[in-house]
């Protein structure tokens, strides 16, 4: 079982994650790919995946890859930094400045379950090459598992999110995080994980703990073994039907002929609300970009944009929803 001790202040802390979060999916979903599972929702992006790795160049990247991240037990902690809250670039610049202690005791902690290759002493020593090399993979390996599958993933992610608002809304924090999973249980300032892999407790200590949504996290809340590390709790969302390469509808196609590809998944993107920093991570591009975009669509009558403070909202108006559902 899992015991994570909040005080009043953790309480005041909780938050979930603003979109899902590139490197956790990309781990996690490492963690489902040797698998054969009946889940119709999986098994063709399994396939496919396995498919086109088999065919890659970078096998020693990959092989490591994957001998770092197996079905189950540990996996190293430093492979899911807390900066990847900024997208995935700043991820895995965060993994290439890990210090070499964390690398030896991760490693260390993964080579006492299991053999690893032979590359994996360079990284455990921080050698920059080995460190480029995996963070190269990890690139990799991200456009061929989840690129054609993203916005599949966001959706999924958005959808819970919104769910989770509506409950903390209903029931407050207590509602929030008891609806993590059937069978969690909160209890004086503790919440219980049943059936968590290794009995565990974590103190939060006025840290506060992040929620994160995950489409890969496969039926178990995941929290980082590290005490020390920023508290993070992965937890899966429903999965809305599984899988399929993204292949845009006819009014969508017809809208991107019309304003232009990325101008286009600017609209759609802003249909509940979002800022210039969300709008980046979720489309892959700078926020320049994004304010650029949006500065069209909005001299064009189709968004709205309200500055808070260092944030600015983007809102479709009647006009900019009107056309978006054509």
């Amino acid at each position: 079982m899992l015991k994570i001790h909040f005080s009043g202040e953790d309480i005041l802390r909780t938050r979930v994650a603003p979109a899902a979060n590139p490197v956790w999916e990309a781990v996690l979903s490492l963690h489902l790919l040797p698998k054969r599972t009946g889940d119709p929702l999986l098994s063709g992006w399994r396939r496919d995946v396995l498919r086109d790795l088999y065919r890659e160049e970078n096998i020693d990247g990959l092989r490591l890859l994957l001998a770092l991240n197996p079905p189950r037990g540990y996996f190293p902690d430093f492979l899911t930094p807390y900066e990847s809250m900024d997208g995935f670039e700043a991820g895995m610049e965060a993994v290439r400045r890990t210090p070499v202690s964390l690398l030896h005791r991760d490693l260390t902690l993964v080579a006492n379950t299991r053999s690893l290759p032979a590359d994996a002493g360079a990284l455990a020593r921080g050698e920059p090459d080995a460190l480029e090399q995996l963070t190269t993979a990890m690139g990799r390996y991200r456009e061929l598992a989840l690129g054609p599958y993203w916005t599949h993933v966001q959706a999924a992610v958005e959808a819970d999110r919104a769910r989770r608002a509506r409950t903390l809304l209903d029931g407050g924090v207590k509602g929030l995080l008891t609806g993590l999973r059937p069978g969690v249980r909160w209890d004086s300032g503790i919440l219980e994980i049943p059936g968590y892999p290794n009995s565990r407790e974590l103190h939060l200590e006025g840290r506060g703990l992040l929620l994160v949504p995950s489409f890969f996290c496969a039926d178990m809340p995941v929290a980082l073994l590290d005490p020390e590390l920023p508290p993070v709790l992965v937890y899966p969302v429903d999965r809305l039907g599984g899988l399929a390469s993204d292949k845009p509808e006819k009014s969508t196609t017809a809208l991107a002929a019309l304003l232009g590809r990325t101008r286009a998944a600017v609209l759609a993107a802003s249909d509940d609300g979002c800022s210039t920093g969300e709008l980046a991570r979720r489309l892959y591009i700078s926020p320049a970009a994004v304010s650029q975009h949006t500065t069209v669509l909005r001299n064009a009558g189709l968004l709205a944009s309200h500055r808070d403070r260092n944030t600015v909202l983007h809102t479709l108006t009647p006009l900019g929803r009107a056309i978006l559902n054509t």
